[in-house]
């Protein structure tokens, strides 16, 4: 019998990017849902259920999980295009992208980075290469490749010395007692303030929300807890984080298992996880904690939620108070967990737009819609 089709081990900064962008949600369609493809299949989803979670072919979902196998998250930014035969080789493509990314002080240059001129000046005097080439032409050689200027960042690499063997046990309770699986994180800081967001508007007149200026509320922390079974979220709006918020959003996950027997439960190594009364009230109720390895969140199932919770209960919201703001978060729960057969509503909502464009013949990107058959 064939293995199923999985993604390999996720590396921090492989696990982190499609973390980012569920979480976030301000990316395109097409990055988000592939985000959502490869998290769910790091969490021990098979092929099906991710299909029916991102409302898509089951061959896309193949397509795109070998796909990252093989380059890694580049995958979330396809390449189609068209176009003449392009006057460099494959070979000096590869060079002037190698070089391009390379430190000039490695190559012997006195500066930290390059400029289009100078790097344009250096592949003409290479030493045994002579590469012809534009400023345009590198410039569009360079996007095409996926190499942008951007900013240098400090990155964090997992130090935490039990780190596969963490992710080897979330994958084998995630495997094997998925309907005794729970994920539990916190989500926040959330403040009482206008966020932004996106609706629909007539165009060129944008919703618009007020400015605040002075924030006396503080904030909360929504703690989240997820039946990866039952596909149910819950979870209640604290003050502050601790390991008494901790322990009794544990207990609220024994509860939904009242038999007594073991249950499991993925979390981060935050200090207000793993007190000493936290463990031995787990001990005690047969509740074992599978810790993410440090820096290693993504790995937790929950996240994966967070995403559509923060679009559609704080982007594009006015809360007046904590009290309005925990009802509205509550009130997306209940209707999550009564429609969960949509998986992700952010493609249910992607398929309502659809159908309104299909139907009033909306314009939407520059294009009319096509008429439906």
């Amino acid at each position: 019998m064939a293995e199923p089709v999985r993604v390999r081990r996720l590396t921090d900064q492989a696990g982190q990017k499609p973390q980012q962008i569920v979480r976030r949600g301000s990316t395109g369609s097409v990055r988000y849902r592939r985000a959502m493809m490869l998290l769910a299949s790091a969490d021990g989803n098979r092929v099906p259920v991710i299909a029916q979670l991102v409302q898509a072919d089951e061959d896309t979902v193949r397509d795109v999980i070998h796909r990252f196998n093989e380059i890694g998250p580049a995958c979330l930014d396809p390449r189609w295009a068209g176009g003449r035969p392009r006057l460099l080789s494959r070979d000096d493509e590869d060079f002037v992208i190698q070089t391009a990314t390379t430190r000039p002080t490695k190559l012997g240059q006195p500066f930290t980075r390059w400029s289009l001129r100078k790097l344009v000046a250096y592949l003409r005097k290479v030493h045994g290469r002579v590469i012809l080439i534009g400023r345009e032409a590198l410039r569009c050689l360079l996007a095409r490749r996926g190499v942008t200027f951007q900013r240098t960042k400090t990155w964090k690499e997992s130090p935490d010395p039990e780190r596969e063997v963490k992710l080897d046990r979330i994958e084998e309770v995630l495997d094997c007692f998925a309907d005794r699986v729970f994920a539990f994180d916190e989500f926040g800081p959330l403040g009482i303030r206008p966020t932004a967001g996106s609706c629909w508007s007539v165009r060129k007149r944008p919703g618009r929300l007020p400015a605040t200026y002075h924030r006396t509320h503080g904030v909360r922390y929504f703690h989240g807890c997820y039946s990866v079974g039952d596909d149910r979220l819950w979870g209640v709006n604290r003050r502050k984080k601790g390991a008494a918020n901790t322990l009794a959003a544990l207990k609220s996950i024994r509860a939904a298992r009242p038999d007594g027997a073991p249950i499991y439960v993925i979390l981060d190594n935050l200090s207000a996880h793993k007190g000493t009364d936290i463990r031995r009230w787990a001990k005690k109720h047969k509740v074992e904690l599978c810790f993410t390895p440090t820096y290693a969140s993504w790995a937790n199932p929950v996240e994966a939620h967070f995403g559509p919770l923060r679009q559609f209960t704080v982007a594009n919201s006015h809360h007046p108070n904590h009290t309005v703001q925990t009802q509205a978060l509550h009130a997306y729960l209940r209707w999550r967990n009564a429609n969960a057969g949509h998986r992700d509503v952010l493609a249910a909502e992607r398929r309502e737009r659809a159908r309104i464009r299909g139907e009033k013949g909306i314009r939407w990107g520059g294009r009319p819609a096509a008429k439906a058959a």
